[in-house]
């Protein structure tokens, strides 16, 4: 639980980065989908989940022209070496 809150956290930093405009519906989207997960069935999934939140972090960032080495904190976090 503790590293899936860290990853929430990192989350919001990094929509801090966008461009004001959309600061707004990502931060929505990542508390829907954080809150959406918070109780797990199959603990063993979690790694799955926040690979996935560093993989669409890091699309949203490049899609909106923010540097993706922003999001080496939130990797590390996720343990997400090979993503």
């Amino acid at each position: 639980m503790e590293r899936a809150l860290r990853a929430y956290m990192e989350v919001l930093r990094l929509v801090r980065r966008l461009p004001p405009e959309t600061r707004g519906y990502y931060s929505k989207y990542a508390r829907e989908n954080f809150v959406n997960y918070r109780e797990l069935d199959d603990p063993s999934s979690l790694p799955d989940l926040l690979r996935r939140a560093y993989s669409h972090s890091s699309w949203v960032l490049s899609k909106y022209s923010v540097d993706v080495s922003a999001a080496d904190r939130l990797k590390s976090i996720c343990s997400c070496e090979n993503a």
